[in-house]
């Protein structure tokens, strides 16, 4: 009988340790690094090209002056720094953004289009030119042409859909996409996209991108690991479809990341705030 409640204890200790881990794994908050790799025929087998992606920061501070924030992205030694809106809060909070750029400037080429909480605050045109005074290129709608270790790319990056609300204009925001890059096709070189918005799809399928780099969906909040990518996610809804990962499509792949921001009133659950990084390899 002794015996028998001595192994009992110790499968409730054992179950006890287990859902506490499960527990800590569940609401951990800290910044990971989320790795993809995605291989092409536009560069050649000896080129490859590193791209850290951060979206979604929301103002939010990590570290004295940004410190974690840097020593994560600096040691993935990048080729390009993409940073796909929503970085400023539309509380209009703006000095963790000021700490983040000044940290990061010197790390690598910065590109950078608003989310919607960048129009939201109504001074988007004051964010962006804190952005450029930071060396940051700001897409609008317009690309970049670049030749990184020999890679020819094109950087090209679009407003937040809700521009066109803040511009009160009547224009057709898909169409003015459509319009400002529908012709880059016979461009040479690998072609970027930076959308915050993960869920236009439809709208990239008829463009002619290589790659389009998103965020906006925060992981879809909660997950559960092989089950479930995400709950819910902005513009989405219920069980988002681009939570958060690497979707294929005929003609270019969709990168979405889950973004780097937190709150401890509205918790993460199995979805830690991440930094990703993109390794574009070529092939013969």
């Amino acid at each position: 009988m002794i015996k028998i409640q001595f192994v009992y204890n110790i499968y409730k200790i054992i179950a006890i340790v287990f859902i506490l881990v499960l527990i800590f794994i569940a609401f951990y908050n800290g910044l990971v690094v989320r790795r993809y790799t995605l291989i092409t025929k536009k560069i050649q087998s000896n080129q490859s090209i590193r791209i850290v992606l951060v979206s979604d920061l929301h103002s939010k501070v990590y570290g004295e002056n940004q410190t974690r924030l840097r020593s994560k992205i600096e040691a993935e030694n990048p080729d390009i720094i993409a940073l796909v809106g929503d970085i400023v809060d539309d509380s209009g909070r703006i000095e963790g953004v000021k700490l983040f750029l000044e940290a990061i400037k010197d790390i690598g080429p910065i590109y950078y289009v608003t989310g919607n909480h960048e129009i939201r605050t109504g001074q988007v045109d004051k964010i962006k030119d804190l952005f450029k005074s930071f060396g940051v290129y700001v897409l609008e709608n317009n690309l970049h042409k670049a030749n990184i270790k020999g890679v020819n790319l094109i950087i090209a990056g679009v407003d937040d859909p809700n521009i066109v609300r803040y511009e009160r204009t009547q224009s057709n925001w898909y169409k003015e996409v459509y319009n400002s890059f529908s012709n880059i096709k016979d461009m040479e070189g690998y072609k970027i996209l930076l959308s915050h918005r993960p869920e236009k799809v439809d709208l990239y399928s008829t463009l002619p991108f290589d790659l389009v780099l998103s965020g906006h969906s925060h992981g879809g909040q909660i997950r559960i690991p092989f089950l479930l990518n995400g709950l819910y996610a902005p513009h989405q809804g219920f069980f988002p479809k681009y939570a958060g990962g690497v979707y294929e499509f005929e003609n270019y792949t969709l990168v979405v990341s889950r973004g780097v921001y937190f709150n401890l009133f509205l918790p993460r659950i199995f979805n830690p705030p991440e930094i990703v990084v993109v390794d574009i390899e070529g092939m013969e």
